[in-house]
C-alpha cells in the first residue's frame, strides 16, 4: 500500500491524532527523570507504550534525540520499531533539506527499509527549491513511503520565505503546494506527497485541497482549536493530522493517563471527520 493509502487507512481506524514524542529536557525532568541516555529511554518508550497503540501516527522529533549522539539515535530506532509493532505510522521529524547526492543519502537513511531509521514518512524542508527533494520524492515513491514539506508554518519567522511573492505574484507557500498538487494528481484514495501546516496561522488565500496528507502542528496546548482547523483548512479538513505533543507527554509517566488523554483528544478531532 502506498502511505497515502496507509495514512487514510490508520486515520479512519484510530482517528487523526498525530502525537508527538519529543523528550524535551523540561519534560524529562517532570517526570522525576535524568537528561541523560537513560532517563530518555525511559521517556521514550514509556510514551510509545501509552500512545502509539492508540494513535494513528506517532512523531519523533529526531533532534531531541540525536542530541545523545549515538545512544540517543539507538532509543529513536526502537522507538520507530516499537510505534511500528504496535499499529501506528511513524512519521519521523527530521525536517531535512539539501541537494544532490546528500539529499538522496538523506532518503536512504530515513525512507529505505533496510536502514535501522526507516519510517513511514519525515518531514522535509523545500526551501532550496522544491526540485532539490527530488532524490526523496523518488525514493518514497521506490520504498511506497510519504513525505510532508514544510508549507506554512506558524512560526514568526516563517513568513520572510514562505510569504514572499513569485515573479508570477503568487505566494511561495501556494508555489509549495502546487508541486504536491502535481505529485499528487490521480492517486486515490489520498496522495502520499503531505505538507506541514501550522494550525495556529492566520487568514490565508490558500487552497489546501491538493490530494495528499496535511500535518498540522500546534494542536492543543500550542493554542490550535478544533476551530482553527475549520477555519484553515476547509474541505480539506479531512486529510489534516494535527499534531500535539506537549499536551500528551504532561500526562505522564502514566501509561494510562497518555492514552486517556489521546484518546479525548480523537473524540474532540472525531466532529472534523466527514
Amino acid at each position: 500500500m502506498t502511505f497515502g493509502a496507509r495514512f487514510t487507512a490508520a486515520v479512519d481506524a484510530r482517528g487523526p491524532l498525530c502525537a508527538g514524542i519529543d523528550p524535551h529536557s523540561v519534560l524529562l525532568h517532570d517526570w522525576g527523570l535524568d537528561d541523560d541516555v537513560a532517563g530518555l529511554e525511559r521517556f521514550a518508550l514509556t510514551a510509545v507504550e501509552g500512545l502509539a497503540p492508540h494513535v494513528a501516527l506517532v512523531k519523533p522529533q529526531s533532534a531531541f534525540y540525536e542530541r545523545f549522539g549515538s545512544r540517543g539515535i539507538a532509543v529513536l530506532e526502537r522507538v520507530v520499531a516499537e510505534s511500528r509493532a504496535a499499529g501506528a505510522l511513524v512519521l519521523l521529524d527530521v525536517k531535512r533539506g539539501d541537494i544532490g547526492s546528500t539529499t538522496q543519502a538523506y532518503a536512504d537513511a530515513y525512507l529505505d527499509p533496510s536502514s535501522p531509521l526507516a519510517a513511514d514518512a519525515i518531514t522535509a524542508s523545500p526551501y532550496l527549491g522544491f526540485g532539490s527533494l527530488d532524490p526523496m520524492v523518488d525514493t518514497a515513491r521506490k520504498h511506497d513511503a510519504g513525505l510532508f514539506v514544510l508549507a506554512l508554518t506558524s512560526n514568526k519567522e516563517g513568513p520572510e520565505v514562505q510569504h514572499a511573492r513569485t515573479d508570477d505574484g503568487e505566494l511561495v507557500a501556494g508555489r509549495m503546494l502546487d508541486h504536491l498538487r502535481a505529485l499528487n494528481a490521480g492517486a486515490e484514495p489520498l496522495g502520499s506527497f503531505g505538507a506541514v501546516v501550522g494550525a495556529t496561522i492566520g487568514e490565508t488565500p490558500l487552497d489546501f485541497d491538493f490530494n495528499g496528507p496535511i500535518l498540522a502542528p500546534g494542536f492543543g496546548a500550542q493554542g490550535g482549536t478544533v476551530a482553527d482547523l475549520r477555519r484553515i483548512f476547509g474541505p480539506a479538513i479531512a486529510a489534516v493530522t494535527p499534531s500535539s505533543s506537549r499536551e500528551l507527554l504532561r500526562k505522564g509517566p502514566s501509561v494510562e493517563a497518555m492514552r486517556d488523554e489521546a484518546l479525548r483528544l480523537n473524540d474532540e478531532l472525531a466532529a472534523l471527520r466527514p
